[in-house]
């Protein structure tokens, strides 16, 4: 009889440490009793259950930093994701190009480098025409011309002046005036030889991309300098519906940063209508050409539970999921339908109730919980 008793101690006492973890009563979406066998503890007392909710100790929550929240249904403005492009503004930025073919030589102070700011009207290099060697021979040719008749008119002149009280005083006007105009042609034929071109910063800013090296061949339409505003950047976004134009009042970047909608242009781009924005946060730095996602902010509203994107997380059926807490160590992973409202807030609009206390601090180690 003492055997017997013991036995059924010691039974008893195994069964009250395996479902330990299991609320008293506790019952599944089937009617069974969720501490009936098959719930895992660890030895924190962190048990997934058998519906599939997870059991966590208080302490266990202050640890990993569980908050909750009962949010309220509202009206948020519908929202569409777009690709789109970070571009330079056209009136806080310029490109420096090579106007003819030639070669490069550093002004002054050097050749700026990326990254270093430049005033406008700044020399950032010196372009050196090349000429072709039979324009050379013909440029020669044609100095040596205009020297030889520069001589003859000087000479010329020398003496109808001698002369001025006896000839007409037109014929010297006319002989002086043939001086000047052989002194200028030949000036320009002779600076034509070694031509140099200074070329400057058409707007002030930060060199973007630099492709300069001293002794640099170069043709023309190179471009040899991008400078951008970092704090005046654009993003051409493309969207193959027309019908957005009318209906975008901002937007968001993914990556973070404020956008406000400027217009969008009347003619196709690749196939799709392209939006542009403008980065409205002067405190997020892109680079021109970077790749980013605009979260577009429509005039149509939608009714749903705003909540921040850190609330979400993803079943093993890959469906975005947030957790309910339904007791005081007992939380319930509830599947939804969600739309992005900017880069940390999301809206679910079917899947929850106002009613529900969700986990919108720490979901990620809940959902860990196997």
């Amino acid at each position: 009889m003492k055997t017997f008793l013991t036995q059924t101690l010691v039974a008893l006492l195994a069964s009250h440490a395996l479902f330990a973890n299991a609320a008293p009563g506790a019952h599944g979406p089937g009617g069974e009793h969720l501490d009936a066998p098959g719930a895992t503890a660890t030895a924190s007392g962190l048990a997934r259950l058998p519906d599939g909710s997870v059991q966590v100790p208080k302490l266990a929550q202050r640890r990993m930093g569980i908050r909750t929240v009962m949010p309220q249904a509202g009206e948020h403005p519908q929202t569409v994701p777009l690709n789109a492009t970070v571009v330079m503004d056209p009136n806080a930025g310029g490109r420096v190009q090579a106007g003819h073919p030639g070669w490069l030589e550093s002004p002054r102070d050097g050749f700026p480098v990326l990254g270093q700011r430049v005033t406008k009207g700044q020399a950032l290099a010196v372009l050196r025409h090349k000429n072709e060697p039979f324009d050379i021979g013909n440029q020669q040719a044609q100095l040596a011309t205009l020297t030889a008749n520069l001589k003859l008119a000087r000479q010329r002149l020398e003496r109808l002046e001698s002369l001025q009280d006896s000839i007409p005083r037109k014929d010297i006007d006319a002989a002086r005036a043939e001086v000047q105009s052989l002194t200028g042609q030949r000036e320009a034929v002779a600076t034509s030889l070694h031509p140099t071109d200074t070329l400057r910063a058409p707007v002030g800013g930060v060199i973007a991309s630099a492709n300069v090296t001293a002794g640099q061949v170069v043709t023309a339409q190179d471009i040899l300098f991008e400078i951008v505003d970092p704090q005046r950047l654009m993003i051409e976004a493309q969207s193959a519906d027309a019908s957005l134009v009318g209906r975008i009042r901002n937007g968001v970047l993914v990556d973070g940063g404020k956008l406000s909608f400027v217009g969008a242009g009347r003619s196709l781009k690749n196939g799709a209508v392209p939006l542009t924005f403008r980065l409205t946060d002067g405190s997020t730095t892109f680079a021109v050409g970077q790749p980013v996602t605009v979260i577009a902010h429509l005039s149509d509203t939608v009714k749903g539970i705003a909540l921040p994107s850190e609330a979400v997380v993803r079943n093993q059926n890959n469906e975005p999921t947030v957790w309910i807490k339904s007791g005081a160590q007992r939380f319930i992973a509830q599947p939804v339908e969600i739309r992005t409202l900017d880069a940390r807030t999301i809206v679910v609009t079917r899947g929850l109730s106002p009613e529900n206390r969700v986990v919108v601090s720490g979901a990620s180690l809940i959902n860990q919980i196997r």
